[in-house]
């Protein structure tokens, strides 16, 4: 199977930049962005495209990672002691979900294929109104598969990436919620009070999103808190996450790496130690 076989290119003409479709599904991404920090383009991947990852993840489950640690607070870092028990960075929440790391997806595979197919990467910049996406070179993470099994969850957290594309591979029988509170915290501000309500269990500006298998979402996941709940049903949830940066050749922090997926290599080790971020929140 090619690229183009992956993907629905007939509903949603991502190499064909120029067309009204193209422009359409642009615009309905970049509206949702900046009205919820978040965008669904339904039934992206093509039928046999979906089948033909879901059948490749299906291979590499039990190679997934699950972390010793079944709790972590929502910025999935150590707690701070200068803090009270009840500050944000010491709630702790279960987090028993597994990840299939991006070198168990090497090229060859659908998923590799995806991932590094150009007209992707065109299509996503001209959705995130970025001038261009880089490939993120880490080699351990900058493509995986999160997977969780019956009973398992996602605890309450933000990303270290100001945005995360991500394609639902197969949904829960039932459970498996992508739940999120738009714009809980800003660039310049933690909003500490805020995200202790939610995690409180105050639900006033939870949403949930309904996904179906084969959707393409985009969600601004560093300043938006959200959860993947309880997979209450007898299959697996597995979501393929894509990431990207604007600067080439950026690697993740060996230690927050080894903490979720369980390992590093050698680009790790010689990372450069430098911070890409413009904001100071905590990750």
């Amino acid at each position: 199977m090619n690229i183009k076989s992956i993907i629905d290119l007939k509903n949603c003409p991502i190499n064909r930049p120029q067309s009204v479709e193209y422009l359409e599904m642009v615009k309905t991404v970049k509206t949702g962005l900046a009205e919820d920090g978040c965008a669904v383009l339904s039934n992206f991947l093509s039928n046999d495209g979906l089948d033909a990852l879901v059948s490749e993840a299906e291979k590499k489950k039990s190679q997934a990672f699950y972390a010793k640690s079944k709790l972590c607070n929502v910025y999935l870092a150590q707690g701070n002691a200068a803090e009270d028990d009840q500050h944000p960075q010491n709630i702790f929440l279960e987090r028993s979900n597994g990840f299939i790391t991006a070198d168990l997806l090497a090229e060859g595979t659908y998923a590799h294929t995806l991932y590094y197919w150009e007209p992707l990467r065109s299509f996503l910049a001209a959705c995130l109104s970025k001038k261009e996406l880089h490939i993120y070179a880490d080699p351990v993470s900058n493509m995986i598969i999160n997977l969780c099994k019956p009973g398992q969850t996602f605890n309450w957290h933000f990303d270290t990436n100001e945005f995360t594309i991500t394609f639902l591979l197969n949904a829960a029988e039932s459970g498996g919620h992508f739940e999120y509170v738009p714009s809980l915290r800003a660039a310049d501000d933690e909003c500490f009070n805020e995200v202790k309500k939610v995690l409180n269990g105050d639900r006033s500006r939870v949403k949930r999103l309904d996904l179906n298998a084969g959707d393409l979402q985009f969600f601004l996941g560093r300043f938006s808190l959200h959860q993947v709940t309880p997979n209450t049903g007898a299959t697996d949830r597995l979501l393929l996450i894509q990431s990207f940066t604007e600067k080439p050749g950026i690697i993740g922090n060996p230690q927050r790496v080894k903490d979720l997926y369980g390992k590093v290599t050698d680009a790790h080790k010689d990372r450069i130690d430098e911070r890409v971020r413009t904001d100071s929140l905590l990750d």
